[in-house]
């Protein structure tokens, strides 16, 4: 039997034809998750302070978590409070247990374990967020950046990182073997992108 509170909080979200989305990961809200997007079994991807919307050839991984919320010091009965709209571009990777609030990230960046990154953060494209990392600050990373190490060194790395592309089409293969998926979207298109 399944759980009414699940139903209501799937009905928004919206899951275009070729993406992977197990039943186990957590989507609630305006969510939309383009094509060829692998989001693994308890991920979290949670639109309360606005929609999100996630482009093509996107990896979510385990217990990675894109949130967009409320800043800390406004509630959501405030007057006058906009919802702002999440932009994730294509070829992006989130993962096991990274925390991901930033409003909008270009394409081909790694969000690796355990890194926070905050909501005032912009990643343009082919950034790499630490281990571990946190940035937490209201800035625009240039392309190419790398954050590393205990105290969030960073350079400017000269190539972009190397696309997912063999591990998703793996993971479309294999995923559905294992685990339900999510409905998607008959004759949908892709979603906006940036």
């Amino acid at each position: 039997m399944s759980d009414p509170n699940q139903t209501m909080a799937n009905k928004s979200a919206k899951i275009a034809a070729g993406a992977v989305v197990c039943v186990e990961s957590e989507v609630r809200g305006d969510v939309t998750i383009g094509a060829r997007t692998v989001v693994h079994p308890k991920a979290r991807i949670i639109a309360e302070a606005g929609p999100i919307i996630i482009g093509e050839g996107n990896l979510i991984e385990e217990q990675a978590l894109i949130i967009n919320s409320y800043p800390e010091n406004i509630m959501p009965e405030s007057e006058g409070v906009e919802p702002k709209t999440m932009i994730v571009g294509t070829n992006n990777v989130f993962e096991v247990g990274c925390v991901s609030q930033a409003l909008k990230i270009g394409d081909n960046n790694v969000i690796e374990s355990k890194a926070d990154v905050g909501r005032n953060v912009i990643l343009t494209s082919g950034c790499i967020i630490g281990a571990c990392c946190q940035v937490n600050t209201c800035e625009v990373l240039p392309e190419n950046t790398v954050v590393y190490g205990l105290s969030c060194i960073r350079r400017v790395q000269s190539e972009k990182p190397q696309s997912q592309t063999l591990q998703l089409d793996f993971l479309m293969k294999i995923l559905p073997n294992y685990h339900h998926l999510k409905k998607t979207v008959k004759g949908s298109g892709t979603p906006l992108r940036n």
